[in-house]
């Protein structure tokens, strides 16, 4: 696999083709008073999501190496931080992956050479 835009326990992913988003929430103990005013206060850290993270061919052996690494469910994940312009590195998990069959077979094995619209998105676990 090229690119080290995003690692996954060390291994680089391919750049995203397109719909990668960070997101960044905020986690409060609270809600709001009678008053309509905000009586909470901010909980742990603030926890990270990289949503759509999407390709728009993969060939099926690189699908399957990076489906593979979330085998383990929690994994160690280094991307770009929107929040302090660096990198960092956090345990995070897998949400569903879907992809779609490009239509191209294996004549041999009778298996999808290659996979259209793969996507994935990883979300934090919020280990501190």
């Amino acid at each position: 696999m090229a690119s080290s835009f995003i690692t996954v326990n060390g291994k680089s992913f391919p750049s995203p083709d397109i719909g990668l988003n960070f997101e960044v929430a905020t986690l409060v103990n609270g809600g709001k008073n009678a008053n309509g005013e905000f009586v909470g206060q901010k909980i742990g850290r603030d926890q990270y999501k990289i949503d759509n993270l999407q390709w728009f061919y993969l060939d099926a052996a690189t699908w399957s190496k990076i489906l593979k690494e979330f085998d383990k469910f929690a994994v160690s994940v280094r991307f770009p931080d929107m929040v302090n312009n660096t990198w960092i590195t956090l345990l995070m998990y897998p949400g569903n992956r879907t992809a779609v069959p490009s239509g191209e077979i294996n004549k041999s094995t009778g298996l999808p050479i290659a996979y259209k619209n793969c996507k994935v998105n990883i979300i934090d676990c919020g280990v501190v």
